[in-house]
């Protein structure tokens, strides 16, 4: 039931989770407010457990497939 994303594609937040964890090989997590709904990132990579290592301007956050969308490139 997850969403699939192509690595490089952009993505947009559309809900916020309780926390979020930094896409580090010793993830941390960090309160919920370093990103902001509508923000839009890339995507780098997927990581087990469903999450997907994606890129914003404050950083490298994990996230779960229900809080992002694809961006479309006709917008």
């Amino acid at each position: 039931m997850s969403k699939e994303f192509t690595i490089g594609s952009k993505v947009r937040v559309v809900s916020l989770p309780p926390y979020v964890k930094t896409a580090e090989p010793m993830p941390m997590l960090r309160p919920p407010d370093v990103i902001q709904i509508g923000e839009e990132g890339v995507v780098l990579d997927r990581r087990p457990g469903g999450y997907w290592g994606v890129r914003f301007t404050k950083g490298a956050f994990l996230m779960e497939s229900q809080y992002i969308e694809s961006v479309d490139a006709s917008s």
